[in-house]
C-alpha cells in the first residue's frame, strides 16, 4: 500500500495499544479519524499486558500532536497508518517495550520491527515475561467479545 503525505492532528483518546483517536484539519472544521496502529496488534484490553499496552501509548500520545502516514482502512472501517508522536514511531515504541507482536501478516514488510520483538523476547520484556503469552489473534479466536446485555 502506499503512504501518503503525513497529516498533523491531535491525539484526543486512547483505545488500546494499538488503535487511538485523534482530530485533525483546521480549527472548526475538525474531523475525528479512528486510527489502527500499522504493523502491529498489541495486547486485547480484557488480557494480560492490554492496560499496560495502552498505558504506554498514551504516555507517548495522549494530548500530543501526531503525524500520520495513512496505508487505507482496516476491515473495521479504521484508518490504518504509522503513526509518530514526539517524533518517535508508536509501532516501534510498542514492539521494543514488549508490548505488542508484529502483525504476523506483514511481518515480511517490516524487518526492523520484527528484529525488535525478537530483542523483547530475549530480554523477556513487557509481555514476554509471561511463560506463554497469547498472540492477540489467538486470544480473540477463543474469547470472542460479545457486548453486555443491556437488561429490559
Amino acid at each position: 500500500m502506499p503512504v501518503s503525505a503525513a497529516l498533523l492532528c491531535l491525539v484526543v483518546a486512547i483505545h488500546d495499544g494499538d488503535t487511538l483517536t485523534t482530530r485533525c484539519g483546521t480549527p472548526g472544521a475538525w474531523q475525528q479519524v479512528r486510527v489502527r496502529i500499522a504493523a502491529i496488534d498489541a495486547p486485547e484490553s480484557r488480557q494480560a499486558f492490554g492496560q499496560r499496552a495502552r498505558q504506554n501509548l498514551a504516555q507517548l500520545c495522549f494530548r500530543q500532536q501526531a503525524r500520520l502516514y495513512r496505508l487505507g482502512h482496516d476491515h473495521y472501517g479504521r484508518t490504518l497508518a504509522h503513526v509518530r508522536c514526539q517524533g518517535q514511531d508508536m509501532a516501534t515504541a510498542q514492539v521494543q517495550a514488549g508490548l505488542a507482536w508484529v502483525y504476523a501478516p506483514q511481518a515480511r514488510q517490516y524487518p526492523a520491527l520484527v528484529a525488535l520483538e525478537q530483542q523483547a523476547r530475549a530480554s523477556r520484556s513487557g509481555l514476554w515475561s509471561q511463560k506463554r503469552p497469547i498472540a492477540p489473534w489467538d486470544y480473540r479466536h477463543r474469547y470472542p467479545y460479545s457486548p453486555p446485555q443491556q437488561q429490559r
